[in-house]
């Protein structure tokens, strides 16, 4: 931690000492503050966030709704983040990293493979557009899995992702990717890329348990791209005049995958301490469609593994259980031209017979945009359904400030 709080010292220092070699400017609120080299050989963006949360949760017991019971509430700071981004030498050598300061935010990290430490780390990658549409990205980021994964957390349109993602989501890992990007006739563009990752997520400090992931996608963009990244951005806060769609389709082969859901999830281990693995598919389809004050995403994942997903070791015993089946998530949202948002989303997940129970939940949202993503108040109401067990009822409140 005193490493932590020394490199962010520093970077503040060489921020705000702009007289000495650097040229800082902050454009406005939501921007962050910005430093250029005096000699154009260096460009940095600083920001921080955090977001603050409420939530209050019941049991209805018999599904009913007369039969709230067993009341829980409690308040957090759900993320707190540090975040820099920039280029160095040339616009097209452009580099990325973000760290997670609150304790809900970066645990996780109480096993060998963390070697015991926090999950302060979330992003720490360079990326080179080394000739034309081609990039290559190297380093510790979010993978090219589902849209609601990719989208930042502070851009999302609910206080959270949904069910979908925390079951399927492929999330961070470390590896080396390659991008492409290209237009057909006017307006169409495709966007592609292939990655090689370590396939057991961010911030793994021993060897590699299991093989590695093999990831590939492809992304449609037949009306042209949004504006301000909006394919990869939850509501409509930039109104769209003309209809804009995103379509990708994306794979991964997780090879001997070491954890119960890829590169999340725990470790499979015997009492002896052996690794055991099998290997895991996961698949997923995806949409995003905004057209002036209306946004519409729709994702579809399904995860797979080679045989049943129990994993027993040499003596028959079970060790584990790779978190397998499929799931749908759809959201819908309009924008008032006062910058409040009703929203409404969908979530099935369908785990196989041997994982878990299939659980249907439905979230209703209102956020009230202030500057846009950057300051925002947000609560939603979710009513969880779950096979062979009493529904629930979650609230939540949360406040959303990114300077």
């Amino acid at each position: 931690m005193r490493h932590l709080l020394l490199s962010i010292s520093f970077t503040l220092i060489t921020c705000f000492c702009s007289e000495i070699s650097a040229q800082a400017i902050v454009p406005s609120f939501g921007k962050g503050i910005q430093v250029t080299a005096k000699d154009s050989t260096f460009y940095l963006k600083l920001g921080f966030r955090f977001q603050t949360l409420y939530q209050s949760s019941w049991n209805l017991e018999n599904d009913e709704f007369s039969s709230l019971e067993d009341h829980e509430s409690s308040m957090f700071i759900r993320r707190s983040r540090l975040k820099l981004s920039g280029w160095a030498l040339t616009p097209k050598l452009k580099y990325k990293a973000e760290l997670a300061l609150s304790n809900r935010d970066n645990g996780g990290g109480n096993s060998d493979q963390f070697s015991n430490a926090a999950n302060i780390i979330l992003d720490a990658s360079v990326t080179w557009n080394f000739y034309k549409g081609f990039s290559i990205w190297a380093g510790q980021g979010k993978m090219l899995g589902n849209r609601e994964r990719i989208i930042s957390s502070g851009n999302l349109q609910f206080v959270d992702r949904s069910r979908l993602n925390s079951r399927y989501t492929l999330d961070r890992d470390v590896g080396i990717m390659l991008l492409h990007k290209h237009k057909v006739g006017n307006n169409f563009i495709i966007k592609e890329g292939v990655a090689i990752t370590s396939g057991e997520g961010k911030n793994i400090t021993s060897g590699n348990i299991g093989g590695k992931a093999y990831t590939a996608k492809i992304e449609f963009f037949p009306f042209g791209d949004f504006k301000s990244k909006g394919a990869y951005v939850g509501s409509a806060v930039k109104y769209e005049s003309e209809p804009k769609l995103a379509f990708a389709v994306a794979y991964d082969k997780n090879i001997r995958a070491g954890r119960t859901r890829g590169q999340k999830g725990n470790f499979l281990f015997d009492d002896n301490g052996t690794a055991f693995g099998k290997d895991l598919s996961s698949f997923f389809v995806d949409m995003m469609f905004k057209y002036q004050n209306w946004s519409l995403m729709a994702e579809y994942a399904n995860r797979q593994a080679e045989g049943s997903p129990i994993v027993f070791d040499d003596a028959d015993n079970e060790i584990g259980t790779y978190y397998t089946g499929n799931a749908t998530n759809i959201a819908l949202g309009y924008m008032f031209k006062s910058n409040y948002e009703l929203a409404a989303r969908w979530t099935d997940v369908n785990p196989e017979e041997q994982v878990a129970s299939p659980e249907t939940q439905y979230t209703l949202g209102l956020s009230k945009f202030i500057v846009g993503h950057k300051l925002k108040v947000q609560t939603d109401i979710t009513y969880r359904e779950i096979d062979l067990s009493d529904d629930d009822l979650i609230y939540r409140f949360q406040i959303d400030f990114h300077f």
